[in-house]
């Protein structure tokens, strides 16, 4: 089978050519391709030294680069890690053994049972801890490490979905189309480590918190529009009775309305209401159209992968 190890890359040179040459140890036969993010340093330079092949991303974050990745690398099983010598390529192959044996369309390094005190900044922990309660409140589902960026995937997962997101919040947008569309995806403990002196994390804690949180919101509304919209519906509906039950009790004591501006706002608020749930209903059965579309070409590419 072919294997695709995929490397996206900003400002990296103090550790692209240990990654590189520790895939390759366990990986002999893999294709590995390191992906140049806008960098201001020399990962390029060290990773053409690697031997291995170098592509260049000039749009910045890590979801441009996650996003032509997958568009212009065709392989049978595909590695995504990051650059920065956190994560163990020792544990690859009991990542990409299910994917290998048709189990999962998605393997996740589960950093959080295994790690340094150094291994995650300030609020990283409590933040993924936030999100993947979140995601399991919307979404009913059972995740423990939604941020990883050590994932494998089978070419029908690549294959099959399209990315939107556009910087680190790409490692939650591919869970989350994992668990709406159905694919069969795992968690499997791995080690992480801290970053060896001198490198820096990419990562703004609050600025990538609130893009984060804001897809998370995004797909639901895109993924779940009857749950979302009804959710809009239900407080427009409260609000509206809070504000026309004194005008009816009014109304029924005098036999005339005098709060002709809250009589106003409540019958608004309703009519509202009542959009909100049909716009729900009609994006529910648009969004159902999409799945069975994504099921068809999900099966295509099985078909021409075979």
């Amino acid at each position: 089978m072919r294997i695709a190890v995929l490397i996206p890359c900003h400002n990296e040179a103090l550790t692209i050519r240990k990654v590189v040459a520790d895939f390759r140890r366990e990986l002999p036969g893999a294709d590995i391709f390191v992906y140049d993010n806008a960098s201001t340093d020399d990962t390029a330079t060290e990773a053409e030294r690697a031997g291995t092949i170098v592509r260049y991303e000039p749009k910045k974050g890590k979801g441009n680069v996650v996003c032509r990745m997958f568009d212009e690398i065709n392989a049978d099983i595909y590695v995504m890690v990051d650059g920065d010598d956190t994560y163990p390529a020792s544990e690859v192959k009991k990542l990409i053994g299910p994917v290998a044996s048709g189990h999962a369309d998605m393997v996740v390094g589960n950093r959080l049972n295994s790690y340094t005190d150094k291994s995650f900044r300030r609020f990283h922990r409590f933040g993924n801890k936030l999100i993947t309660s979140l995601i399991g409140l919307l979404f009913r589902a059972k995740v423990k490490d939604i941020f990883s960026g050590y994932r494998a995937f089978s070419r029908n997962f690549v294959k099959s979905n399209v990315i939107f997101s556009k910087g680190f919040e790409i490692e939650t947008e591919l869970t989350l189309q994992a668990i709406d569309r159905n694919y069969p995806f795992i968690e499997m403990d791995i080690p992480f480590r801290s970053r060896p002196g001198g490198s820096v994390s990419k990562l703004n804690t609050f600025r990538d918190g609130i893009s984060i949180i804001k897809t998370v919101f995004w797909i639901f509304k895109h993924y779940r529009p009857l749950i979302f919209f009804s959710s809009i519906a239900g407080i427009l509906f409260v609000l509206s009775l809070l504000t026309g039950i004194p005008v009816i009790l009014e109304f029924i004591s005098y036999r005339y309305v005098y709060k002709v501006p809250s009589a106003v706002l409540s019958a608004s608020l309703m009519i509202l209401s009542f959009l909100s749930f049909s716009i729900g209903l009609i994006l529910d059965t648009i969004a159902r159209n999409q799945r069975e579309i994504v099921y068809l070409i999900s099966k295509c590419t099985k078909k021409n992968s075979i």
